[in-house]
């Protein structure tokens, strides 16, 4: 089971300031942890944006305030490894009060009835966890046994779950949060494949699109869920030889900021009017070699028509992708999340390499298994 997760979403600028009416605020008590410093984060699409902290005394008070985001946003108070999840959409005031080391399960929030369901959902999932590693620690089940027990967990699981938060509200926070909770790196709804779970992502999707649109939360889900939805149409119609992959496109762009080998930030939308090969690769993977030369071969035949491969790794050695990108001539970038990558979960990339064809007009026209033959695609794009 490989899925790498996230809270897919957008990077909002936040001001740091008093009370205002278009602030919000977040205090409280967590005691235990003197002198420990306790970290406020805005949870983004693009990765963890540290925000403020503050070092707790004897009492464990703290205060934080921050500017209204224009749709739902989601943030976490962090001492260490333990976090507190918080979803934000007014101007109210959250309050958090917990004990330190047991902050991340403890904590009794008020003054947010999203944030309350979080904390439920959260639970939740911790339990589900809990009891699929007993299972997996269980000897006296057979692999399948095991699996099937696994598999009605999960099921139990998230009929409740879209029964009594998603389906209740789907343009809530935690409906939101609800889609990207994860066993490990099992990403508990899927819309890689599952119908049932594209549904649940599309209900979501929806009811952004219609309460906060053009919100790039929003954006990410309908660009997943419709993804899915084409997937699922290629999957069932080429079972029935009915429907050329090449011709399914899927429209949208969640722009990729990261720096490349020279340590320039690197823009994917910054490539607007070339065709984009976007690729995912792993330089460590044994097979790197020879498809860094196809790419070469693709690269030199249409550059100067106009193609760019903005090229995304997920190394975790720094100075080996360096070495191995130094005479490459496209734009290399790299993500130093590894393959725990937020990209990774943002363009539903569950195995490496995969790629993405972006036209001129930064749309994302399709990606690997959408397309029967790479040159013929990319031609017709350019």
């Amino acid at each position: 089971m490989r899925h790498h997760i996230i809270l897919a979403v957008a990077a909002t600028a936040m001001a740091l300031a008093s009370c205002s009416e278009d602030k919000f605020r977040i205090e409280g008590t967590i005691t235990e942890a003197e002198d420990s410093v306790l970290y406020f984060e805005h949870v983004g699409i693009d990765g963890l944006e540290r925000l403020d902290s503050a070092r707790l005394g004897a009492d464990g008070g703290f205060s934080f305030s921050a500017e209204r985001p224009a749709a739902p946003e989601f943030y976490r108070l962090r001492i260490a490894g333990q976090a507190i999840n918080i979803a934000i959409d007014s101007t109210e005031t959250v309050t958090i009060r917990a004990a330190y080391p047991s902050m991340a399960t403890g904590y009794e929030v008020e003054g947010s009835g999203e944030c309350a369901k979080i904390k439920q959902l959260a639970q939740m999932q911790i339990d589900l966890q809990r009891r699929a590693m007993a299972l997996d620690r269980n000897t006296a089940l057979t692999a399948e046994e095991a699996r099937d027990s696994l598999q009605r967990m999960l099921a139990a699981h998230k009929q409740r779950v879209t029964h009594d938060f998603i389906f209740k509200d789907p343009k809530a926070a935690s409906s939101y949060f609800a889609l990207f909770q994860a066993i490990g790196d099992y990403l508990i709804f899927n819309p890689q494949g599952n119908d049932s779970d594209i549904k649940v992502f599309a209900a979501v999707a929806t009811a952004w699109d219609t309460f906060y649109p053009g919100s790039l939360r929003g954006e990410n889900l309908h660009n997943i869920a419709i993804e899915g939805m084409r997937n699922e149409r290629i999957i069932k119609a080429d079972a029935a030889g009915q429907l050329d992959p090449s011709k399914v496109v899927t429209a949208g762009l969640i722009d990729i900021q990261l720096p490349d080998n020279k340590g320039r930030t690197r823009s994917l939308t910054e490539l607007k009017g070339k065709v984009v090969l976007l690729d995912f690769h792993l330089f460590a993977m044994e097979n790197s070699p020879q498809r860094i030369l196809s790419l070469r071969e693709l690269y030199n035949k249409y550059h100067a028509q106009g193609l760019e491969i903005y090229q995304v790794s997920v190394d975790a050695d720094e100075h080996f992708w360096k070495q191995q990108t130094a005479h490459l001539p496209w734009i290399s970038v790299r993500d130093a999340a590894g393959t725990g990558s937020r990209q990774l979960a943002i363009y539903n990339v569950t195995q490496l390499p995969e790629f993405f064809l972006i036209d001129r007009e930064n749309n994302l026209v399709s990606r690997s298994v959408q397309i029967a033959d790479l040159d013929e695609a990319i031609q017709a794009l350019l």
